[in-house]
């Protein structure tokens, strides 16, 4: 094993080294290869990772931070264009970056200014090229501060008193104050802060540049004597200056599927039109949406002072409309003597009402690949209110490979579902106010799914009703119910031969293979401080939280206590005659993602699970137990097959359905690459397990204890390949196991010894894991 990884490095710094030489060919007489810029700061409060962004030349990309791989894959590649292969290689590769002097001085210069700026008028930097051999050159920018400029006093130098009287009502909430730092970000935060709060206020003509400050020094100081100053209203600079006006709303139109360049009461004149709730709603032949729901999202009313949140909010509460393709709003505005109007003109055109959409796929649900189509209905304005029917078809098939016994190996599953959803919170004696603050949404579910496994054949009907709501980068849903109910129409001889034979060392396995309700509430937030969706890595230093909490049968349990005091059979009480689940169920997810640079980036994530069963319930529903293993967990076992703790388990094909418990934690690791074109690459470090809460007989070893779960922690390594679709994340992830909490002795560390066949596993998925 040591004689085969000395032959890799000695192969791989062969390659490197004949790279290196290819690399000088693309590097003109008496110039440099740019190896390396670094910038350094003598003062803590500048950081030198914010001044990366006024760099105009950055070094060849590297690989993992390591190796510049795709400069060398670009300076194995000829010149000639000709040849299709060095096209080729100039597309995926990396062009080697040849060192301008002049971009160098340009970004000392803007680092330079952006110091400057910050307060430390003082401030230089300075430019030191190191040569490093005959063709690489290193650039470094030293960042030499001095001592900042200090604002001793403010003074506001307001004309206008009406604007004056504004702003000291809002002086507490001030960016600026004595003893602050001169910085020329800050005094901007400051106008834009003041501008917003003047045009929620009226003023539609404000802007930034009506708003100047004048420092003065003192000799010999840095004390800075700030004064803010507004200057007067102009629409031109040869204008007469004048006070700054308030605009009042005067009125408000609604033009449905309908748009003009010049906005005026002849443009809209032989249009139908009606009056709803103080707007005017204009269309040809009938409004396509109900005119309560159109003035329901309007947040612009008649009669009172412009507000730009009021534009911001109409904006916002109208996406939520999923008829509508798009919505503009302009103003045209009315000066009559001493008083100023607007009327707002609203442009809502919509989209088409249907449409059919097909879906093929992947599945690995069994644990085997396979395919599933699906076909999907959708009317986006059921009732004329932007309410979204789906009506959805689904097929799938999967060949179930390592059954022995039974009559067949093939897993299908038909499912048909509904979903009705409603832009609004669907509830009674809500009055509109609170639905416009609330700005949630609203949906009820019903799907029918049929599976049918070689083992048995599962039938699952359910309905919801759910609620969803977001705020800034948060998202929230509430399931008020979820009905589910599992029907158990048929199990084969063999499987359920397994289950008698399970029923001395796990007779709570039976269970979850029984008829079962499962009348469930619950909660999840959601958030992610970068606004990303999940599908993509965020840009920039950035994390996200998911949080969930369940409960289910507690209603159930209390009702069939006062009314029946105790169950039938004296285990369980039922509905219709079939058992009910009973427990609580919590999750929590953080993952942490770290920007090295534009193209590198590290993530952590941490996820724990912990769930009850309890009074009508001995064990979990089989659908709510955790399990370990898989893409998205430990990427060293394939899915259903880690856990719990340090069992083992056997090679019967049915033994995942006990490598399961009421516990889960993942701990994950992952540093994630561009390689080229659309290709990313991962490497990666994983860590977790689950437990089970109560004992069972099979599986001492499963049930968590504190003082030796961190022991049964199974721990993987490995590497993944990512296409990035834009749309879509296509993923690869092949995992190596490095300690194996199953064994002990030396199979217990498979890092030392690994064997390909016994620990790896490979994994397709779509999308990241966390």
């Amino acid at each position: 094993m040591e004689k085969a990884m000395l032959r890799i490095l000695y192969l791989l710094a062969a390659v490197l080294t004949l790279a290196g030489c290819s690399v000088s060919k693309f590097i003109p007489e008496g110039q440099y290869l740019l190896d390396d810029v670094k910038i350094e700061s003598d003062n803590k409060e500048v950081k030198p990772s914010q001044m990366n962004t006024y760099i105009r030349q950055t070094p060849n990309a590297k690989w993992f931070s390591l190796v510049k791989l795709p400069m060398y894959i670009y300076s194995a590649s000829g010149r000639d264009s000709s040849k299709w292969i060095n096209r080729f290689l100039w597309k995926i590769g990396d062009a080697p970056r040849i060192y301008d002097p002049e971009a160098a001085e340009e970004s000392r210069r803007q680092i330079e200014l952006a110091v400057q700026n910050m307060g430390y008028m003082g401030a230089y930097v300075r430019l030191n090229e190191q040569h490093k051999g005959k063709k690489k050159m290193k650039v470094r920018y030293s960042i030499h501060t001095g001592e900042p400029y200090v604002i001793d006093h403010i003074t506001y130098d307001i004309a206008d008193s009406t604007v004056g009287s504004y702003l000291a009502r809002d002086s507490a909430l001030t960016r600026l104050h004595p003893g602050m730092r001169l910085d020329v970000n800050v005094l901007d935060e400051e106008r834009q802060r003041i501008t917003q709060y003047l045009q929620n206020r009226g003023y539609y003509r404000f802007n930034k540049d009506f708003i100047t400050y004048q420092a003065d020094t003192t000799a010999h100081s840095r004390k800075v004597g700030l004064t803010v100053q507004l200057l007067p209203f102009r629409r031109k600079k040869s204008d007469d200056p004048e006070p700054h006006r308030q605009y009042t709303v005067r009125n408000v139109n609604f033009l449905l599927d309908v748009d003009f360049a010049e906005l005026s009461a002849d443009a809209i004149r032989g249009m139908d039109s009606i009056r709803s709730q103080g707007a005017m709603l204009y269309f040809h032949g009938k409004p396509f949406l109900r005119p309560k729901v159109i003035t329901d999202y309007n947040r612009l009313k008649t009669g009172r002072l412009y507000q730009s949140s009021d534009v911001q909010n109409t904006y916002s509460d109208l996406s939520r409309l999923g008829i509508l393709k798009y919505s503009n709003i302009r103003f045209r505005e009315e000066l009559e003597g001493d008083s100023a109007y607007l009327d707002a003109y609203v442009t809502l055109s919509k989209r088409k009402n249907k449409s059919v959409s097909f879906e093929i796929e992947g599945t690995n649900s069994a644990g085997d690949l396979g395919a599933a189509a699906s076909v999907a209905y959708t009317h986006r304005n059921l009732f004329r209110g932007s309410e979204t029917l789906t009506l959805k078809l689904r097929g799938a098939y999967e060949a179930v490979s390592g059954l022995e016994g039974y009559a067949n190996s093939n897993y299908m599953e038909y499912a048909v579902e509904g979903s009705l959803n409603f832009p609004e919170f669907m509830f009674p004696f809500l009055s509109s106010d609170f639905k416009r603050r609330i700005r949630a949404t609203s949906e009820v579910s019903v799907k029918y799914n049929w599976q049918i496994r070689p083992e048995f054949e599962r039938t699952v009907a359910s309905a919801a009703w759910s609620y969803r709501w977001s705020k800034r980068r948060a998202v929230h849903r509430f399931d008020l119910l979820d009905v589910n109910y599992i029907y158990m129409p048929y199990r084969s001889e063999t499987f359920r031969d397994y289950l008698d034979m399970m029923d001395e060392r796990n007779p709570l396995l039976r269970y979850s293979y029984e008829d079962l309700f499962i009348v469930r509430m619950g909660y999840t937030y959601t958030y992610n401080s970068s606004g990303a969706i999940s599908s993509k890595t965020a840009q920039r230093n950035s994390y996200s939280i998911r949080f969930n909490i369940e409960e289910s049968g507690n209603l159930l349990y209390a009702f069939s206590k006062i009314v029946n005091g105790r169950p039938k059979n004296g285990e369980a009480f039922q509905m219709a005659n079939i058992d009910f689940a009973q427990y609580v169920k919590a999750d929590f997810d953080f993952a942490k993602n770290f920007m090295i640079d534009d193209r590198n980036s590290l993530v952590f994530h941490v996820g724990v699970g912990v769930a009850y069963p309890y009074g009508n319930s001995k064990s979990l529903p089989f659908e709510k137990l955790y399990f370990s293993g898989g893409a998205n967990s430990v990427r060293g076992w394939s899915v259903r097959s880690l856990g719990p703790g340090g069992y083992r388990g056997d090679t019967n094909s049915l033994d995942y359905v006990n490598h399961t418990g009421d516990i889960k934690l993942d701990l994950n690791l992952e540093y994630r690459t561009h390689l080229f074109w659309k290709l990313n690459g991962a490497a990666f470090i994983d860590a977790g397990n689950v437990w089970t809460i109560r004992n069972r007989e099979m599986q001492p070893e499963g049930l968590f204890k504190f003082n030796r779960f961190y022991k049964q922690l199974a721990v993987a390594y490995g590497l993944g390949i990512r296409f990035d679709l834009d749309f879509l994340i296509i993923r690869f992830d092949g995992g190596m196991k490095a300690i194996n909490p199953m064994y002990e002795g030396r199979d217990r560390y498979p890092i030392i010894s690994p064997d390909f066949g016994r620990d790896f596993a490979f994994h397709f998925a779509v999308g990241y894991p966390f």
